[in-house]
């Protein structure tokens, strides 16, 4: 992960389920860039073509709702989202985009800005700048921001024990 991500924004709304993300059809996917090709294919079905690396999502409230399954998060990430900016998420949402290494701020950010708009994270300085100014975020714990450098929780882990 880079200490400052710029990207292009889509903009969600609320309640941004799973089945959504990663419409359940896919289920039997088990390849992350197989399962890229349908990451909010619910939402839209032609999102998937419509993503670049590097873009950036801002949703209302409650991002990621709905069942537990991780390809929700394994998705966005393969397809290239860089970040997801949210008012609240599914606490498990948030636990499988951290363990594949997406990080997740906490934002009223949606309320500001524009679906296109080019937005800026630096993760150091807590702050989110956008067309019309800046808003601070709350800063992920360190233990978080470990997992996110490495990658996700298996790439941290195997570092730790030495196996990368």
């Amino acid at each position: 992960m880079q200490n400052k991500i710029t990207g292009r924004i889509w903009k969600l709304g609320d309640d941004i389920d799973t089945d959504v993300i990663f419409p359940g059809k896919y289920l039997p996917i088990i390849v992350a860039e197989e399962m890229a090709a349908h990451a909010l294919e619910g939402y839209d079905p032609e999102f998937p073509k419509k993503i670049r690396i590097g873009d950036i999502i801002v949703a209302g409230k409650n991002f990621g709702c709905g069942s537990s399954r991780e390809q929700a998060a394994t998705c966005l990430k393969f397809a290239g989202i860089a970040v997801i900016i949210a008012k609240s998420y599914s606490r498990i949402f948030f636990r499988n985009a951290v363990n594949q290494g997406l990080p997740l701020l906490t934002s009223d950010l949606v309320d500001s800005v524009n679906e296109g708009d080019e937005i800026s994270v630096d993760f150091p300085g807590g702050i989110i700048i956008y067309p019309s100014g800046q808003k601070k975020f709350p800063a992920l714990p360190e233990s978080v921001m470990d997992i996110l450098r490495e990658g996700g929780l298996i790439p941290a882990v195997r570092k730790s024990l030495k196996l990368a």
